[in-house]
């Protein structure tokens, strides 16, 4: 008889629909740790403006993939991954269950499946790319071209300044097509493969979600997400770090540069609208992995 799978358990849901309560509840009742998948909780010091657990209720229930890097690091998915195994394997160990909890999409796919390849993109090729970036769109997808020598695979997103960059960087750091990158890719196995995976999606009425975005951004605003941001702004962020393009510290840095042209009000109506923005991608991905 072949012995049952662990069981790995996975809370998630939009942004501000209340999944850290509702995690530290189900922790506590369930012999569990928390397991964060938010890709702005791994930064020090962006601790309002992501929500991240507080130092009470992080003594409550042990926290894993909290803090983990500096605003000025690099932080990849397939970094999470790793860490995310050692975290969940080292809980087994001593018995405990693991309670994943986040909106990430890209971290939440890890989840269910491959979501990164074993390339290794260098920092020439990301300089170089850089450069084509400050260039425009075109550029990027011109340089795309040369080496395809032909059409672009239809999968590609070429209206997606990001996707289409990152394309450039495996298409550079590699022999192989778009196609070809992409075919032993998807014939990778699932990171957790060897687990159950039980998921809990928490979900609001739109309005009542609204509402709660909007309260969360007055009391962030209030709390010192105008005082984070200021700290993020000295560090002279690359603009194209994840810690430089979080919501509500994008919005707060632009409106501190801008010289507060727009009242207070005006800032958070706008962080309320990227927040919103937010959420809809958060959905799709749910629909993607098959969570609604």
């Amino acid at each position: 008889m072949s012995q049952a799978k662990p069981i790995l358990h996975i809370l998630t849901g939009p942004t501000a629909v209340g999944k850290t309560e509702a995690a530290l509840d189900w922790a506590e009742k369930n012999n569990a740790e928390i397991l964060s998948c938010d890709s702005v909780c791994v930064y020090r010091g962006m601790d309002i403006g992501s929500a991240k657990p507080t130092a009470n209720q992080q003594q409550r229930i042990r926290h894993h993939g909290i803090d983990l890097v500096e605003p000025t690091a690099r932080y990849s998915v397939t970094q999470y991954i790793t860490y995310a195994q050692q975290v969940v394997r080292q809980n087994l160990s001593e018995g405990k269950n693991t309670l994943v909890t986040g909106g990430s999409g890209f971290y939440l796919a890890a989840f269910f499946g491959p979501v990164s390849d074993d390339l290794m993109v260098n920092d020439a090729t990301i300089q170089e790319v850089r450069q084509l970036q400050e260039q425009g769109l075109n550029a990027l997808l011109r340089r795309l071209q040369e080496l395809e020598s032909g059409p672009l695979p239809v999968w590609l997103d070429q209206q997606n300044p990001i996707r289409v960059a990152k394309a450039l960087e495996r298409r550079l750091s590699s022999d192989l097509t778009l196609d070809e990158i992409r075919d032993e890719f998807l014939q990778k196995k699932s990171p957790f493969e060897g687990y159950t995976v039980k998921t809990n999606l928490i979900e609001r009425p739109d309005d009542e979600l609204r509402a709660r975005i909007n309260q969360r951004t007055h009391a962030m605003l209030k709390e010192g997400l105008i005082e984070e941001s200021e700290k993020l702004l000295q560090l002279k962020l690359d603009p194209e770090l994840p810690s430089a393009r979080a919501v509500g510290y994008r919005a707060t840095m632009d409106w501190l540069v801008d010289g507060k042209k727009v009242a207070l009000e005006g800032l958070a109506e706008r962080i309320n609208l990227d927040t919103w923005a937010l959420v809809r991608k958060q959905r799709k991905w749910f629909k993607r992995l098959g969570l609604i």
